[in-house]
């Protein structure tokens, strides 16, 4: 035990010396060292133990070694080894092992000769290499368990994570068994329950085929019946229509017998004239539904026949009274003839125009008396006048219409178009590209050059061609107010302005224009063209400005639209000129016709529906530069109309027509309290020149 404690001792002295403080290098194996160096040498002590023993116990050393040692290589310069690395490799602690052995074989070949160190350090040496081999077997040992168990956890891991993979692997080809199995049975079910609805269906199918055939057949029979119900309306209704129809045709022959103005000037007829003209007037209101695609009911008839026979009686009883002023007439005249020859012969000139006069005074008072059923002949022959001009343009160019050669009707085309696509293209757009339009206008009209799809055409090219552009270019202009004013009521201020500067320089135009206006619209000449003896009812329909085609006539509402626009296209074009023009020269269709055709309107029995209409729109176009230009008359005539001539207008308007009848009473009531009329929409001002 001492010696025990002696070794611990040692040890401890060992660990606090300068050696057991050096620091062992790990990586001598790296760097080349030999480890089996000792192997194939003499014998001897490693160079770590001579240094221990030459740095303990130097003198002891040198009396015990004379002799010098071969082999031995201990030079003091040479660097010292690590001896201590932490976790040396398999090469090192082979190394080691065989260092230990060379030391131990070393020591025992030199005991015999020499004694290089003491018993007590050779043991403690020994100790210590027996220590540090014990270490390294037990570190071994401790790996090797510690490898041989994580060896065997890796491999018992593996068992158990490769039986749970297959666990898993068997589970999942179970779930997918399942699911593709209850997706099959899912599949059969959908298939047995769309069978099942599919049967369904069909049987609700063919159910509801034999319910719908029967509502066939019953729609069918239905139908039939009501083919024949229909046949039989309609056969009612085309003679119920027939007879209307010549009701009207008697009604109006027999207000043409009525004629106010007749040389019997002894009798009245004002009286009779306005009520025939009322007669007419429901009787072709009657019409006006039947126009609309309706067929006359009973009741229609019952009215139009009442009307007819209140127009019989009437007409008998007118009869009855001119017989009777006739007879009256002739025997005053025989008592005059009887007076005339008892005077004296020098007495007998001076006494005739005595006798003329008294009926020519008689015939102007009964015209003042009541309103007339016509124009006044002046406006009437001026109005033929203008027709015969039209009918003299329209012959002229009878040639180049009606030829046949194709270069001829290609001229015809290219001048017609350039005749009409400038007119179709006036807007309010602006100042400047009006007068282009109005310049293209005017180059035409002078026989020179224009473009025409791209093409030069010129009215000079034919001898009739500048008749045939004057009369086309007249007839668009009364186009355009009946389709493009009566849809824009503005536009009718940019049209007329071009219109008027195109009758300035070229009159002829001008006369074509009205005479076009007159016969698509004779209300603005204006008057109400009787019906002549002979004429149907389809073309006296034409004559008073109705469309009649192989369908029947045209509506109302689409009649007085039409009118409405040509009326407000005339009204436009005697306010205005043309601003570039000639301002010296006299305007050639100015306000003075606007007065003229508003006192004539006046002077005349109004119309159902007609007369408001056209009124309304004039005034409304025309009125602000009428009130301008004649001021106080101008009042006094609107005065006149709101108190006079607008209880007339009520007194044949029946109830289905009085919503221009409402317009106008509402715009005369406004301008005679606010003493303005206001200036239209779509006046064309002074900046609009600049633009």
């Amino acid at each position: 035990m001492p010696a025990e404690s002696l070794r611990w001792d040692t040890l401890e002295a060992l660990k606090n010396s300068s050696k057991g403080k050096l620091k062992y290098n790990t990586d001598w194996l790296e760097k080349g060292e030999g480890v089996l160096e000792s192997v194939n040498t003499t014998p001897s002590l490693s160079a770590w133990v001579l240094r221990q023993l030459s740095s303990r116990s130097p003198q002891k050393a040198a009396p015990s070694s004379p002799v010098s040692v071969t082999g031995l290589s201990a030079e003091p310069s040479a660097p010292a080894r690590d001896p201590s690395p932490p976790a040396e490799p398999r090469g090192a602690v082979e190394g080691e092992e065989v260092q230990d052995d060379a030391v131990e074989n070393t020591q025992k070949d030199l005991n015999p000769s020499i004694s290089l160190l003491s018993a007590r350090a050779t043991q403690v040496e020994g100790c210590i290499r027996v220590c540090e081999k014990n270490h390294r077997d037990k570190a071994q040992e401790l790996l090797r368990q510690r490898l041989e168990l994580q060896e065997e956890m890796v491999g018992a891991m593996a068992s158990r994570e490769s039986e749970q993979l297959k666990r898993f692997e068997e589970l999942m080809e179970l779930k997918r068994r399942q699911e593709y199995q209850s997706v099959r049975d899912m599949l059969e079910r959908s298939s047995q329950e769309a069978l099942g609805r599919q049967e369904k269906l069909k049987e609700e199918h063919r159910h509801r085929m034999k319910i719908q055939n029967l509502k066939l057949r019953e729609a069918e029979l239905q139908r039939l019946r009501e083919a024949e119900l229909e046949r039989q309306r309609q056969v009612e209704g085309r003679d119920r229509l027939r007879r209307l129809n010549s009701v009207q045709e008697e009604v109006l022959q027999l207000n043409t017998l009525i004629d106010p103005n007749s040389v019997q000037a002894s009798l009245d007829l004002t009286g009779y004239s306005v009520r025939g003209n009322q007669l007419c007037g429901h009787v072709s209101e009657i019409i006006r539904t039947t126009a609309e695609g309706e067929f006359p009911s009973a009741e229609d008839m019952a009215r139009a026949e009442g009307a007819l026979q209140e127009m019989r009686t009437m007409i008998g009883i007118m009869r009855q009274d001119i017989e009777a002023a006739l007879e009256k007439k002739r025997r005053y005249l025989a008592e005059e003839e009887e007076k005339r020859k008892q005077l004296e012969l020098q007495r007998q000139q001076e006494v005739k125009p005595q006798t003329a006069a008294p009926p020519a005074e008689q015939k102007g008072k009964q015209r003042k008396a009541g309103l007339q059923t016509s124009a006044e002949e002046s406006t009437l022959k001026w109005y033929k006048e203008l027709q015969e001009i039209s009918r003299q343009c329209a012959a002229s160019f009878e040639e180049l219409n009606s030829s046949k050669d194709m270069q001829t009707k290609k001229l015809r085309m290219e001048l017609q178009k350039a005749a009409s696509i400038p007119v179709s293209q006036i807007s309010s757009i602006s100042g400047s590209k009006l007068r282009e339009i109005f310049d293209k206008i005017d180059v035409l009209l002078s026989c020179k050059s224009v473009q025409s799809a791209g093409r030069p055409v010129s009215a000079s090219q034919h001898p009739q061609g500048l008749d045939f552009v004057s009369y086309k270019l007249a007839e668009k202009f009364v186009k355009q107010g009946e389709e493009e004013v009566a849809s824009h009521h503005e536009a009718a201020f940019p049209i007329a302005v071009v219109a008027s500067g195109i009758w300035e320089r070229h009159p002829k135009v001008g006369d074509l224009i009205l005479a076009h206006l007159h016969k698509k619209c004779p209300y603005s000449v204006p008057c109400y063209p009787p019906m002549k003896e002979g004429t149907s009812i389809e073309e006296y329909q034409r004559i008073l400005g109705y469309r009649v085609d192989d369908i029947g006539v045209e509506a109302q509402d689409s009649f007085l639209k039409r009118m409405s626009g040509m009326i407000r296209l005339y009204a436009a074009i005697i306010q205005l000129r043309w601003p570039y023009g000639n301002k010296q020269a006299a305007d050639p269709h100015g306000l003075n016709h606007g007065w003229r055709w508003l006192a004539q309107m006046l002077n005349m029995d109004p119309l159902a529906d007609i007369t408001a209409t056209l009124l309304f729109d004039f005034l409304e176009v025309c009125g602000n530069a009428l009130m301008k230009q004649y001021q106080g008359q101008f009042w006094k005539l609107i005065l006149m109309i709101k108190e006079e001539y607008f209880p007339r207008i009520e007194a044949v308007t029946t109830t289905g027509q009085m919503g221009s009848v409402m317009r106008l009473k509402q715009f005369l009531e406004d301008c005679l309290k606010r003493r303005e009329i206001p200036v239209p929409k779509g006046h064309l001002s002074s900046s609009f020149w600049r633009s």
